[in-house]
């Protein structure tokens, strides 16, 4: 059985993988009535850049665990890819989208992991 925390971390590397940038992971695990335990949010710098790593995120998972997303939003717009992987909500934003949703700011209370960019 997989934990969480590998699911979180191979979701990380897949997005790391397309150089995915600004990577926060919020932990939800402690908070009651959340829909997920783990959002992890990231963005690329064009739509192309945003459908890889969704591409990306999808087939590390696969490969790594043996997971699959239930539900996939946004394929084709590109602006906004949401990937349920049930316990992880994985958000991919082009960045003027993230910055008009703001999803980090959504939970006070969440526990907020900045991970630094790969240059």
């Amino acid at each position: 059985m997989n934990t969480v925390k590998q699911l979180v971390e191979t979701i990380k590397e897949g997005i790391q993988e397309k150089k995915g940038q600004d990577i926060v992971i919020a932990d939800l695990s402690e908070m009651d009535g959340t829909i997920a335990k783990y959002f992890i949010i990231c963005q690329g710098g064009s739509p192309t850049q945003v459908e890889a790593i969704a591409e990306s995120v999808g087939d590390m998972c696969r490969k790594n665990l043996g997971e699959k997303p239930v539900n996939v939003a946004g394929l084709g717009n590109d602006q906004w890819v949401a990937m349920d992987f049930v316990d992880v909500l994985v958000h991919i934003f082009l960045p003027e989208v993230r910055a008009y949703y703001d999803l980090e700011h959504l939970w006070a209370d969440a526990k907020l992991t900045h991970i630094p960019n790969l240059d």
